[in-house]
């Protein structure tokens, strides 16, 4: 047995994509520039144009389904792995650079994520979290069963507009973040800390 068909064996008894799959993902529109670091379960559904660096895990197992829409970037370290439950990903969002996790690991879990999102230095997600369209995760910060209600992206001029957001590093849990909100946190996160993005990003500047 040919070295490629040994790692194709192995991928197809562990219910994974073999390099084969990926290639005709690659044909459909995708981009992905190291095939043999990157591990995708055979039974994920995946849109077109997303960008996909090496060392990324796209998983769904057990209960878990994955879909995975258009023109998303996961940068190397991102882990996405549905368990128990569902992970919905629309399109145009960034997951790092510098890692991100998301998984259904536990009974009721369930992520749903929008579009234009941004999610990066090892933002984690877990339990039943809603991530609306233009919502940021920015910081090692583990998201447990939280919304982050949807809004425009962080690009737009206007901070009141904006999805919310979530910045620094800790543990939000149970949490709620209005459109035109954030939560700067350094450990527990809190609702109290509450404040509008304008207060960091003032209008016209």
């Amino acid at each position: 047995m040919s070295s490629a068909a040994f790692i194709d064996e192995i991928r197809r008894l562990r219910g994974l994509m073999t390099i084969g799959d990926i290639e005709d993902l690659v044909e459909r529109g995708n981009v992905i520039f190291d095939p043999f670091s990157v591990l995708i379960s055979a039974t994920a559904k995946i849109g077109t144009g997303n960008i996909i660096f090496p060392c990324v895990s796209l998983f769904c197992v057990d209960q878990g389904e994955l879909l995975i829409g258009d023109n998303n970037t996961f940068f190397s370290n991102s882990l996405i792995e549905a368990v128990s439950g569902p992970i919905v990903i629309g399109s145009i969002n960034q997951f790092g650079e510098g890692g991100f996790t998301a998984k259904t690991n536990r009974p009721n879990a369930r992520i749903v994520i929008g579009d234009n999102g941004r999610y990066i230095n090892g933002a984690s997600v877990f339990g039943e979290t809603i991530l609306g369209t233009g919502s940021q995760i920015l910081g090692a910060i583990t998201v447990d069963s939280c919304h982050l209600e949807a809004g425009h992206s962080y690009k737009d001029s206007d901070p009141d507009l904006r999805a919310g957001l979530l910045k620094g590093s800790g543990v939000a849990r149970n949490l709620t973040v209005p459109t035109g909100q954030v939560i700067l946190g350094n450990g527990l996160f809190s609702t109290n800390e509450i404040k509008p993005q304008a207060f960091f990003h003032p209008k016209g500047k």
